[in-house]
């Protein structure tokens, strides 16, 4: 079936000014009325995000929106490595069939924001040894570089005078800096670039597809769509 609401129902519920501007812009108003409004009027308007949103302004919606969230978090499914945010999946879909009770739903619930604290301690407890490896191979690195130069200096001092010492070391720093500033630079700039809009690439395609499921979705389900 296709759903209905009203511009005074949507504005009962606060939405933000530059979403309403724009509803009210395509929909060729200036302000709210209760003439009936398809909710997929308001997906072809504001995109799947808004429509989604003002599903609360809609009566006796409750179980297709929260079947369409289920849906929704089902496309991530495949990342959920705890098996209390997939059970809390099962039980919302179940509740929203009338087959799991508000105690079922709350426990699942609770379990499922102790998956996630504990997946972000885990994270942040491994940010933190990274961290202190990084700074112990750091402090290794810098160790290692000044005995390094300290042997070099000692070496040339004593093959030759410290004058020209200094002066081949001047000399083998600027050798070295118009080497990476012709070719060294230019190449990983390159290689930068080129990865981060390969990235991006991929990150903007992955969310097109994520945008048109919902929107196909959202459409079947909330605007009798086959």
């Amino acid at each position: 079936m296709t759903y209905y609401t009203t511009l005074n129902k949507i504005r009962d519920y606060s939405p933000c000014a530059d979403g309403w501007e724009k509803l009210l812009r395509n929909l060729r108003k200036t302000k709210a009325d209760d003439d009936q409004l398809s909710i997929i009027t308001i997906l072809d308007s504001n995109g799947v995000n808004y429509a989604a949103w003002c599903l609360r302004a809609i009566d006796d919606i409750e179980k297709d929106a929260r079947l369409f969230a289920v849906w929704c978090a089902r496309q991530m499914q495949h990342l959920m490595t705890d098996q209390r945010s997939i059970t809390a999946l099962e039980i919302a879909e179940r509740h929203a069939t009338g087959n799991a009770t508000d105690a079922e739903l709350y426990a699942a619930r609770a379990a499922a924001w102790a998956a996630v604290d504990a997946a972000r301690a885990a994270a942040r407890d491994a940010a933190r040894d990274a961290a202190w490896a990084a700074r112990a191979a750091a402090e290794d690195a810098a160790w290692a570089a000044r005995s390094a130069a300290w042997a070099a200096r000692s070496a040339a001092w004593y093959a030759a005078r410290a004058a020209a010492w200094a002066a081949a070391v001047d000399v083998a720093w600027e050798a070295k800096d118009a080497a990476w500033d012709a070719a060294g630079g230019a190449a990983v700039d390159a290689a930068s670039d080129a990865a981060w809009a390969a990235s991006d690439a991929v990150w903007d395609a992955a969310l097109t597809a994520a945008v048109n499921a919902q929107e196909a979705e959202f459409r079947r389900r909330f605007g009798g769509a086959k």
